[in-house]
């Protein structure tokens, strides 16, 4: 053995070798290789251009990309079918070279992932109600189980399937399987609406049918699993139970998906349904919504200019509609039922003054219309504002806004009888512990009324959001579902002892909502690793903008950071702050992440949400861009590294500030966005409602028609100027077409100077309509590699 390594050895060693004369005619011989030009880069497609002329109020304007729309013509869908075949192409092309990182981003964004996605189980009178994923299946399946059976049950999957191996009893009842929902309706499940009746013995749902564009009404018989024969309907958008259950009143809308008609349905009953309201108006909708005791049904129609509310006595609902409250505008309501009075909570004006937050009104049952007086129960408080209410037998939630803070606190019911208004710390609330940083509070669906526990999700940009139960009369709270990332793993606990569950003392009015440090690691929060502080932004007229902004504490330096802008601003809603998981590869990548709580938008009152819609749309793009300057110019990022991010109409509001300040961001993403407000408003493809119009403003008012003309990222586009490099994502599926992203990206590339380092790319991403976890880890694993890609060119 020796002998033959030797001799291997000694023969690698004389081919080493090479004689002077050989080496001498190998270097006479030898011609260095040039260096291979670079590959040249894609060239982005170009579609055809068919321009046609609009005129509107005097104005005129040109549109070469309006053949992208017009849906009912057959060549131009041909060419569309093309052109986005070529856009597929050309976004492959150019991020080819991220292949790998996309691949990476997306196992990062996978293993953050759940594991678990059933829901914690919701106690209903005698019942436990939860949602579980079997294993290998890719929807949930919706389930109960009896309380009294199961008071040690601690999760979903315990005991396995529902199935108790000591009595060989199955303690499980399946009530819904959505995958075989899901081979009816073309591989995929959507359901919009979903319903149990006060009996437990029937179950409303609404599927959506992609084929025909709208959702289906069943429903299904609990105690034998079949469907009922009657009532099924199409169009639905609204449903209602009555009559302990034995009666089911829902909404139907009309081609334009116009919510109109109200049918009631008697289950088991072989008559035709009822048909108990047709609204005549174009203009109108129509809205119903049982109180949480289920002794009424309220109607709700309303328009730009009106809003009227109807009761329902449940227990007969074929016996009419009783008139109970109308303003001369469109105002946002919510009745409650509790002890012979009516709650209305609502932000109508106040003797036909305008307010800027809600409020809640209170009437007896048994008044008539002219005679009903209502009362309201709390003086304004500048330092509370009530954002949202939630009832229950013993007890009356307020969700308040002290400043930006939101604040969670209860009140026991019933109120007193007082001749006055009164301030909420008159009352005695107690305050419900919260963690840091809370952005966002929305209650669960809590429908045991007669319950003293409540269910909220917490949500926080250092925090997995978080389902808590609060125990309204012993003060107790448990988490029960959060996800923790320390451990990339799902926490679900209900009712047992290793649950976090603190006894909480009563809280007065000044005292911090906050929980103390000794408890406040339970809540899996993250501001070990990451930060978030709040600015205050001065934009262009005077106006304080909040400005949120997370960064990893380990890789934060002065003026090194790219940072990444979230924005919408419309609708009133409140920005979505909420920790998301794939944003985390950016924070772990150095960058900056961002909120810009422009005008338009919510938490801030009425007032801040009218003064970023219609001709005052453009304040919340000014807001925009002075929050991007401000973080420049305070080197929380690096001067020419800072992107933006928005969707739907955030799209708009991110597109806007780009034509105003092309050179401000380096990169931008939009998905689904609102990208041509003048045509869309003007000739809706798809249905609008009313507050569209409201918010973007209406075309046949010369103002609005004017203000869309001077913000419409489409017809607002400069030329010859450098633009940021963008990446468009949109669907066939969206109330903003994909012709919109289409014709945007067409239009940018043609005005604007080429450069393929900010190249403008069009996505196109799966039906929106399928909930796929993975597939969304895609997209986000490609929007955060073309952010990546552009920062490093």
């Amino acid at each position: 053995m020796r002998h033959l390594l030797s001799s291997l050895r000694h023969n690698q060693l004389n081919q080493r070798r090479i004689t002077p004369r050989i080496y001498f005619i190998f270097c006479a011989n030898y011609k260095p290789q040039k260096p291979q030009p670079p590959p040249a880069p894609p060239s982005p497609p170009k579609p055809p251009k068919k321009p046609v002329t609009f005129t509107h109020h005097g104005e005129s304007w040109e549109d070469p990309y309006s053949w992208m729309s017009q849906l009912n013509d057959k060549v131009a869908m041909r060419h569309m079918d093309v052109y986005m075949e070529q856009e597929e192409k050309y976004t492959e092309a150019v991020m080819s070279d991220t292949e790998r990182l996309q691949s990476k981003l997306q196992s990062e964004m996978g293993s953050r992932l759940s594991n678990d996605l059933s829901t914690p189980p919701l106690r209903w009178g005698p019942w436990l109600y939860y949602r579980r994923v079997e294993e290998g299946k890719q929807y949930p399946v919706l389930c109960r189980r009896l309380a009294r059976a199961n008071e040690d049950f601690i999760s979903n999957k315990s005991p396995s399937a529902g199935f108790d191996f000591t009595s060989g009893k199955r303690i499980e009842q399946k009530l819904l399987d959505y995958n075989e929902e899901a081979e009816r309706f073309g591989g995929y499940a959507y359901e919009e609406l979903s319903e149990v009746s006060p009996d437990h013995r029937y179950l409303a749902y609404t599927m959506y049918d992609k084929d025909n564009d709208y959702f289906k009404m069943y429903v299904r018989d609990l105690n034998f699993g079949s469907l009922c024969s009657k009532p099924q309907a199409d169009w639905v958008s609204n449903i209602a139970w009555g009559k302990g259950g034995q009666a089911l009143l829902y909404v139907v809308t009309d081609h334009c998906k116009r919510p109109y008609r109200i049918y009631c349905s008697m289950i088991g009953s072989e008559q035709d349904d009822v048909l108990l309201l047709e609204e005549p108006s174009e203009n109108g909708y129509v809205n119903i919504r049982r109180t949480k005791d289920f002794q009424f049904v309220t109607v709700h129609i309303f328009s730009t200019t009106s809003s009227k509310i109807f009761l329902i006595d449940a227990a007969d609902p074929l016996s009419g509609m009783i008139p109970m409250w109308e303003c001369e505008a469109q105002a946002h309501c919510i009745v409650e039922h509790h002890q012979g009075y009516l709650y209305l909570f609502t932000d109508a004006a106040k003797d036909g003054q305008s307010v800027d937050h809600h409020y809640l009104l209170r009437s007896p049952v048994n008044c008539s219309l002219n005679g009903r007086k209502w009362e309201n129960i709390f003086s304004d408080d500048l330092d509370f504002v009530i954002e949202d209410v939630d009832f229950s037998d013993k007890h009356l939630v307020l969700i308040v806004r002290d400043g930006r803070n939101f604040r969670l606190c209860s009140i026991s019911l019933p109120l007193p009888s007082v001749k006055e208004e009164i301030k909420l710390k008159e009352l005695s609330p107690q305050f419900l512990p919260l963690p840091k940083n809370v952005s966002q509070i929305m209650p669960g669906t809590n429908y045991d009324y007669y319950s003293s526990t409540m269910r909220f999700t917490i949500s926080s940009p250092l925090m997995p959001d978080a389902v808590v139960d609060y125990d309204l009369s012993s003060g107790k709270w448990n988490i029960v579902q959060q996800q923790n990332l320390l451990h990339e793993r799902t926490k679900v606990l209900y009712g047992s002892s290793s649950s976090a569950s603190f006894i909480q003392s009563p809280r007065n009015l000044s005292s911090n909502n906050e929980v103390n440090s000794e408890s406040h690691s339970t809540w899996n929060d993250l501001s070990e690793f990451y930060a978030c502080e709040v600015h205050n932004v001065t934009s262009y007229d005077g106006i304080i903008v909040p400005l949120t902004v997370v960064y990893s504490r380990k890789r934060k330096k002065q003026a090194e950071n790219p940072g990444l802008l979230h924005g919408h601003g419309a609708y009133g809603e409140i920005l979505d702050k909420r920790w998301r998981s794939e944003l985390k590869s950016l924070l772990d990548r150095g960058w900056v992440i961002a909120y810009a709580d422009v005008r338009g938008g919510g938490g801030g009152g009425k007032k801040w949400h009218h003064d970023g819609r219609r001709t005052k749309k453009i304040n919340s793009i000014y807001d925009y861009i002075f929050c991007a300057k401000f973080l420049i110019e305070r080197e929380i990022v690096q001067g020419n590294k800072l992107a933006g991010w928005g969707y739907s109409a955030g799209g708009l509001l991110v597109a806007s500030a780009i034509n105003s300040c092309p050179s401000l961001l380096r990169a931008a993403v939009m998905e689904v966005p609102f990208l041509d407000p003048t045509n869309t408003l003007l000739n809706p493809i798809l249905p609008l409602t009313p507050a569209d119009y409201e918010e973007f403003g209406y075309p046949g008012d010369i103002n609005d028609f004017q203000a869309i003309r001077k913000y419409s990222p489409y017809d607002n586009i400069q030329k010859d100027i450098l633009y940021p490099a963008i990446l468009v994502t949109s669907s066939f599926n969206t109330r903003f077409g994909v012709w919109e992203a289409a014709k945007y990206v067409a239009r940018v590339r043609e005005y604007s100077v080429y450069d393929p380092k900010h190249p403008v790319l069009l996505n196109l991403t799966a039906d929106i309509v399928e909930e796929n976890r993975y597939l969304h880890c895609k997209e986000s694993a490609l929007e955060t590699a073309f952010l990546i890609k552009m920062m490093e060119s």
